[in-house]
């Protein structure tokens, strides 16, 4: 099953390579991606899908079209375009750094260093964290950490192994440990945003920005949390992100309903208008993969939580997956982007598409992803 998976998203992003041109898809409309210049947070995804089809076909075609993403990107931080948020790291992680990984490029590698030093100017001194969005001093989003961002912090835990300059994996261990203690909540749920004083430094209180309420639990949140605090452990060996990272699992793997594929926030009242999030299973089930490389074989929780990703991937394939429709531009339907914004609640999102791909070639052991060497 998982090989015939790979194989159609293969094919899929062969002819989206013609589709796209030298835009990148971001969510769509209709079944129809929307493109755009290398503007969004979310254009990195394209960028590592086609690094993982030429790791698995070896095909020039899909090296040079990745090649193509890094010089946009490479073009995109000389003229810092749209780079005043966190999520740096989604974007040269899959682009750059993994081109430096698959091709050992040296230009490749310098980029993702400066790449790590544009995600350090998000750092706020007073309050020892990284700002998510907005500038020093924001009204609205000056003091906000977000959980999306512990996917970001492998380009700084990368860049201290490269220079051997402390300050990238100080920051990022200072931000996971703050993650740790105000995002997740005593129950293994977690806030999507939590606000600081920025005069101060003080906390504030957990919020949300794409959830259903402050204090309910965004299931894409919960999924950046599951392979952020594993993907942290693999970095620094602290058992306190394993044992996050397991407890967030177990918590996502038992509150989902009977086909393994999550709704869009786990508070959600259910009814036929309530949209799912596939790829907040499809992160999920990414995550799974790198939290149980880590867990001992004896470890009580394994086997729920291989059930768990067995029954989430195949749903995933049988019931979401556009594998019986060739002419499908994206890999998974059923993605919500921001429900309550009514931005694509139910459609392709390319986050999704990457991680679903990335998560069938960890199972095939065709790749490991591009958030380590």
């Amino acid at each position: 099953m998982w090989k015939q998976a790979i194989e159609d998203a293969v094919s899929k992003t062969r002819y989206n390579i013609e589709r796209f041109g030298d835009l990148f898809p971001h969510v769509s409309t209709n079944g129809r991606y929307g493109l755009n210049e290398n503007t969004d947070w979310t254009n990195g995804f394209w960028s590592g899908m086609l690094w993982l089809c030429y790791e698995y076909t070896k095909d020039d075609v899909f090296k040079a079209a990745a090649q193509r993403t890094v010089e946009s990107f490479r073009k995109r931080l000389a003229e810092n375009v749209v780079l005043s948020h966190h999520d740096i790291g989604f974007l040269y992680s899959l682009s750059s750094k993994a081109q430096w990984i698959i091709e050992k490029d040296e230009s490749a590698r310098q980029l993702t260093i400066q790449a790590a030093d544009k995600l350090m100017e998000r750092w706020r001194e007073t309050g020892q964290y990284l700002q998510a969005w907005g500038s020093l001093g924001d009204e609205n989003e000056g003091g906000r950490i977000i959980i999306d961002c512990l996917l970001n912090l492998p380009l700084l835990y990368w860049a201290f192994e490269q220079t051997g300059e402390q300050r990238y994996r100080s920051t990022a261990i200072i931000q996971a440990d703050k993650s740790r203690r105000y995002l997740v909540r005593g129950d293994d749920s977690s806030y999507h945003t939590f606000f600081f004083n920025q005069e101060t430094g003080e906390p504030i209180g957990g919020a949300t920005h794409q959830g259903y309420t402050n204090g309910s639990t965004w299931t894409r949140g919960q999924a950046w949390g599951v392979y952020g605090f594993a993907l942290s452990y693999r970095y620094t060996k602290n058992p306190l992100y394993l044992e996050t990272s397991k407890r967030m699992a177990l918590y996502f793997i038992k509150n989902l309903p009977e086909d393994y594929v999550s709704y869009w926030d786990f508070n959600v009242p259910l009814s036929e208008a309530a949209f799912r999030d596939s790829s907040a299973t499809a992160i999920t089930s990414a995550g799974l993969l790198e939290l149980l490389s880590h867990l001992e074989t004896d470890d009580s929780d394994r086997v729920l939580i291989e059930e768990g990703l067995s029954k989430m991937m195949k749903s995933l394939v049988e019931n979401y997956s556009t594998i019986d429709e060739p002419a499908a531009e994206g890999l998974l339907k059923h993605g919500s982007y921001h429900v309550r914004g009514n931005i694509a609640p139910d459609d392709f999102m390319i986050w999704g598409d990457y991680y679903y791909l990335e998560a069938l070639m960890r199972m095939e052991k065709k790749s490991k992803g591009y958030w380590y060497e």
